[in-house]
């Protein structure tokens, strides 16, 4: 699924032809303006080894130096798993597939964006287990159970130091070695 390249600001737009060039796989841009005031747009792409991550990151700063953007910094290139470039309004992420799988960025931005624009009152409200009353205290069933297995792990709890005493007490067998 590729975005529409016309709708992206320039140096998204450049930096997204930077990785479609060099062969980027699965690049996804993302519009993080109304989350975060660190960028506008994040770009995610996939490469398949340590040296293409670091050649399309590469390829995307050269890319901007000629345009005339002065990347702010880049991290992570020396071992090419996962590359960031920050080009001011536009952070790209290049990341190999097993980086890109653990960290999920897409998902973590796409939660944080369904949150923000959905209003409080419309937010889902997560479903509670119902939960018995006991008939005497009014108090959860649950509780109680739990109350009382706490109180009968305390009685054990208390029972085993006076066994130890016992055992302690006891006159140990001697072993008498012959010769």
């Amino acid at each position: 699924m590729q975005p529409n390249i016309k709708k992206l600001d320039p140096l998204a737009r450049l930096a997204y032809q930077a990785l479609d060039d060099m062969k980027g796989q699965s690049i996804t841009v993302l519009n993080v303006m109304k989350l975060t005031t660190v960028t506008d747009t994040m770009i995610i792409c996939t490469g398949t080894s340590n040296r293409h991550v670091k050649s399309l990151a590469q390829s995307v700063a050269e890319e901007a130096k000629h345009a005339g953007y002065q990347p702010l910094g880049i991290e992570g290139a020396d071992q090419g798993e996962w590359v960031l470039v920050d080009l001011g309004g536009v952070v790209v992420h290049v990341m190999q597939a097993q980086a890109r799988a653990f960290y999920q960025l897409e998902k973590l931005w796409a939660v944080a964006e369904e949150s923000e624009d959905a209003p409080v009152e419309a937010r889902p409200k997560k479903a509670r287990p119902a939960m018995k009353k006991s008939a005497k205290s009014g108090k959860p069933a649950a509780k109680k159970a739990a109350g009382k297995a706490a109180g009968k792990a305390a009685g054990k709890a208390s029972a085993r130091p006076a066994a130890k005493k016992a055992a302690k007490k006891a006159p140990a067998k001697k072993t008498v070695r012959r010769k």
